[in-house]
């Protein structure tokens, strides 16, 4: 009895708040061993980011659902990734449940079934607001990261901008970028070397094999207008609850080039749109990103040191971001060590690889007097997970076996038509569905090249003949003006100069 009573002043006083917070659930010390020492979270150091990982099946959704839910409730706004297609149901009230009532009774938190302010978003070709970015707010130093080029194919991207610029060329989608690409292959080809330097072919031709890869996993639908601004993000209802913004991606498992396009812009766009914010009161936006390792998979080392940076710098925007996946070895060590939250559901370890990661996964926790880490980890229920939060100093708390609360919404997707009527009441929808194709580099560029063509044929029509005279002998005329080049002094010296040079 005194070991639970140490237990719950221990977890009690390590999570115990003057601001505000929201609860997570409440301490366990052992199986089935409930108190009633509650698990919160400040809102002020929710913008330290965090990792929510687990085994299939242990609860991990219904983990970011909790947290969406409460941070809605606070006034926080949401963005969530959803890979697997089941946050939906967000948008309408739980349904309730026997066990729902007995595990919140076991926690000493009531009930309350409520749904939440959603908007559905799409990057791809399912129904939603439709997020678009055009290649121009990319910027070259971005896009040559994503496409992962070398050197010499990073500078002619920056050239092309640069010429785009210059030239009131609009870089919008796609369609531009490989036009610009075979114009400086072939008709502007002289104008881009007297005024940028020669650029080779080849380095044209892999950079555009690069295009052709994010166009195939659906990148024309995703560069172009109008472009998504990033505080339609942060709005809140007229009730105070923050809008939970659900990003459909069931179809983009198989596109990973496409999701970490997307999510090095969005978060590089959010970095450069916020102010300054530091450590306030609650944060101005919390990016949930399920199946995480779609993210780190695919990404050139450029790339990752790109999220790596962002990560490092984009809490003192108030951006919290919270990874989502089934084991903590899917996020790099440089970003995993920036995750001030940790929340940690049950481990598997069913073969000896399994064992080294569980391991692992058990160092990155706080030691506890209470727990044996890597055994707790594999005893762990459905609904339970070891915490361990950022308190109000920035200090990690007490590692905890915790009960979660479940949510007060639909576990469970939307209907058909459930999913229509939301679409459809979307003022965001109504703002960004509508398709913007206005004249931009791939129209100029094809009306440059047809009057280039038209010049081209006028002056084909307009040559006199010249009357031609015997090769033999306008080659042997001392006149002729190449021989008097070759044979002149200041050729020679300018030859023999060289020639000396190079010996």
């Amino acid at each position: 009895m005194s070991n639970k009573k140490a237990f719950f002043n221990h977890i009690e006083e390590g999570y115990a708040c003057k601001g505000d917070y929201l609860t997570l659930g409440a301490g366990m010390l052992e199986e089935e061993t409930i108190t009633k020492a509650f698990v919160n979270i400040p809102l002020k150091t929710i913008n330290r980011h965090g990792l929510i990982a687990g085994a299939t099946g242990t609860g991990k959704t219904k983990t970011l659902q909790v947290l969406a839910e409460n941070m809605s409730e606070k006034g926080i706004p949401v963005l969530l990734m959803d890979v697997k297609g089941d946050l939906s149901g967000l948008a309408q009230k739980s349904s309730g449940h026997v066990k729902i009532d007995e595990r919140h009774e076991k926690i000493g938190i009531s009930f309350d079934a409520k749904k939440f302010p959603v908007e559905v978003l799409t990057i791809s070709e399912q129904d939603g607001v439709r997020l678009r970015a055009t290649v121009s707010e990319f910027g070259p130093v971005l896009l040559s990261r994503i496409l992962d080029l070398t050197e010499t194919q990073a500078g002619i991207v920056a050239i092309i901008f640069k010429y785009c610029d210059d030239n009131q060329l609009p870089l919008l989608d796609l369609k531009d970028f490989k036009k610009i690409l075979q114009f400086i292959t072939n008709e502007g080809k002289e104008d881009i070397q007297k005024e940028y330097g020669r650029i080779s072919s080849s380095s044209t031709g892999a950079i555009l094999r690069k295009i052709v890869e994010i166009e195939q996993q659906g990148g024309d639908l995703f560069f172009g207008e109008r472009s998504f601004d990033v505080e339609d993000l942060t709005r809140i209802d007229n009730d105070g609850k923050g809008i939970i913004s659900i990003l459909r991606l069931t179809d983009i498992q198989d596109k990973p080039k496409l999701f970490s396009t997307f999510m090095l812009q969005l978060l590089a766009e959010v970095y450069e749109t916020f102010p300054e914010k530091g450590d306030s009161g609650s944060p101005e936006l919390v990016i949930f990103i399920d199946e995480a390792h779609l993210v780190f998979d695919e990404a050139s080392k450029s790339l990752l040191s790109q999220i790596e940076s962002i990560v490092k710098l984009i809490r003192s925007k108030g951006i919290g971001l919270y990874f989502v996946t089934q084991n903590p070895k899917d996020i790099p060590e440089d970003v995993l060590a920036q995750l001030g939250m940790k929340i940690q559901h049950s481990l598997r370890a069913f073969t000896a690889k399994d064992r080294k990661a569980l391991k692992l996964a058990s160092e990155n926790y706080p030691d506890s007097e209470y727990y044996k880490t890597e055994e707790v980890l594999t005893q762990l229920g459905i609904g339970e997970a070891l915490v361990s939060v950022l308190n109000e100093k920035g200090i990690p708390t007490p590692l905890v076996r915790t009960m979660l609360r479940a949510p007060m919404s639909r576990m469970g997707i939307l209907t058909d038509k459930e999913l229509n009527e939301l679409i459809g009441n979307s003022q965001l929808a109504k703002k960004y569905n509508d398709i913007v194709d206005r004249e931009s580099a791939y129209e100029m560029l094809n009306k440059k090249i047809e009057r280039l063509n038209k010049e081209e044929e006028k002056n084909k029509v307009n040559t006199k003949p010249v009357r031609r005279t015997s090769a033999s002998s306008k080659r042997s005329t001392p006149m002729n003006p190449v021989v008097k080049v070759l044979t002149s002094a200041t050729f020679i010296r300018s030859v023999f100069g060289i020639l000396k040079k190079i010996i």
